[in-house]
């Protein structure tokens, strides 16, 4: 018998593996089908009118789920209570002017803005042709303090262009960006028209940069008196240099009301490390209801991120049943469903800088967005996730993320969207991204994109409950040996 023991226990090391343990087992059981699938009912149901953040929906999504950490006698730990209020800012349409050396500009057909930067009053600019912005274009051009114009490339983004960060870097007061084709121009103009309001940050002051102003082509005659088509004939040529310099006159005035909101927080006190802390995110928020139109008009967001919710709301479950069994985790355990994800991951932002509990206790965040679906690449799979962060920031983390997958839930992870020069840049669009950026370790839990993605037909009824348990899972696994191992884990990377 001894022999045997032996040798099993050099298998499990020389694979990798740790061996189950029976009493995370007993309280992983507690995640079940039954209760995922009573509670996202609730969630995603049309009574809370697509929860948007900030709306009627959202605020009965938060009392349900602080009435469910109340019930599982978790710390309410806001002030006694489970709600840590968030003021958001909206946004109004900001009243600009823009005038060029032809006369005044019209909004949304000469030019649209794009951003949240404010101006002192009318403010005059020497404006730059720099081509495409390239270093090459830039040799023996003066832009610092200065309007540059720029060529964007078709389909370029707007929110993560290297090269207008670079332009502001080197001190560009201004960009203006000219779209490559009238059609292109329009279809963009529109939904910014569309998105000139109703945008919402935590602050209610306007962005430190001047955000961007976006040209047709037929308008480059009226800042520079020559066409597109020589302005892109001077960027073929190299002679970028040899555009001669014009003016730009513009002012920007934003508005902002307040909204309230909330992040609901539970928390689970640990034992003898319990002052170190594992984040537990999900957000419960979605992106509300269609303005108008016949049938189904609700975003119900059963996956996004009604699975995520309901799996953090089932994790609490677990972890507070083995507490009262006297197996409670070591470390203490925040169990947070956020605000305003859809919004640009605002509740999120908001917790880092108004922490709770300290962020250099804080060990890891797990955050689950969307975990309940299969996507189109995933069709005929294995049971899989995507598994994106894990290691950024802590080898470690990695390691034991692998480890507890192959001792537990033999789940098949695809790592596709952790790839760093992924054009989607998954690992920057959740709640994990605000808690990696102060250098916590992170995993982001990830099903992909599917077909019924930010529409009415995320409906309770194409949840695969059997893979959202086995999901679940995995993380309660996962979190279970980070809040009990001996040590916190080590961040060796930046």
């Amino acid at each position: 018998m001894k022999r045997t023991y032996l040798l099993g226990l050099g298998l499990i090391l020389s694979l990798g593996l740790q061996a189950q343990d029976p009493v995370a087992q007993k309280y992983g059981a507690l995640i079940t089908t039954v209760d995922l699938k009573e509670n996202l009912t609730i969630l995603a149901s049309d009574a809370m009118e697509g929860r948007e953040t900030g709306k009627r929906g959202q605020k009965m999504a938060a009392a349900f789920i602080s009435a469910h950490f109340e019930e599982l006698g978790l710390v309410a730990p806001v002030n006694g209570g489970y709600q840590q209020p968030v003021e958001l800012y909206t946004t109004g349409a900001p009243k600009i002017m823009v005038k060029s050396q032809a006369g005044e500009l019209k909004e949304f057909e000469d030019y649209t803005y794009y951003g949240s930067g404010e101006s002192k009053g009318i403010e005059t600019l020497d404006l730059v042709f720099a081509g495409k912005g390239s270093e090459e274009d830039l040799k023996g051009l003066d832009i610092k303090g200065k309007a540059v114009a720029i060529l964007l490339d078709a389909n370029a983004s707007l929110r993560s262009n290297t090269t207008i960060t670079s332009l502001r870097e080197k001190g560009v007061t201004l960009v203006v960006a000219f779209s490559d084709k009238q059609e292109e121009f329009n279809q963009l103009s529109g939904m910014l028209k569309r998105f000139s309001s109703g945008r919402l940050s935590i602050s209610n002051k306007a962005s430190a940069n001047m955000g961007m102003f976006i040209a047709s082509p037929a308008t480059s005659e009226k800042l520079f008196k020559t066409s597109a088509d020589k302005l892109k004939k001077a960027i073929a040529d190299k002679k970028v240099a040899k555009v001669k310099p014009s003016s730009i006159s513009f002012s920007i005035a934003q508005t902002f009301n307040p909204l309230k909101t909330s992040n609901v927080l539970g928390y689970l006190e640990g034992t003898d490390k319990k002052d170190e802390i594992v984040v537990i995110t999900s957000h419960y928020d979605h992106i509300g209801m269609l303005p108008s139109g016949d049938g189904d008009r609700i975003n119900n967001g059963a996956d996004d991120d009604g699975s995520g919710t309901v799996a953090v709301m089932q994790l609490a479950k677990a972890f507070t049943e083995a507490k009262k069994d006297g197996k409670g985790p070591r470390r203490s355990i925040l169990f947070m469903t956020v605000t305003g994800e859809e919004k640009g991951l605002l509740g999120s932002d908001y917790y880092t800088k108004n922490p709770i509990y300290p962020l250099a206790n804080t060990v890891v965040n797990l955050n689950i967005d969307m975990i309940g679906r299969s996507d189109p690449q995933h069709k005929d799979s294995a049971p899989y996730v995507y598994m994106i962060g894990s290691d950024r920031l802590s080898t470690e983390l990695h390691n034991l993320s692998e480890s507890t997958n192959k001792t537990y839930t033999k789940l098949a992870f695809d790592y596709t969207y952790n790839a760093e020069d992924h054009p989607d840049r998954i690992y920057y669009r959740s709640d994990h991204w605000n808690f990696a950026k102060n250098n916590i370790p992170i995993i982001f839990y990830f099903d992909g994109i599917h077909e019924d993605y930010h529409k009415p037909s995320d409906e309770v009824d194409k949840i695969e409950f059997d893979l959202l348990k086995q999901r679940a899972e995995l993380v309660f696994y996962t979190a279970w040996e980070i809040a009990n191992r001996d040590n916190r884990l080590v961040v060796d990377k930046k």
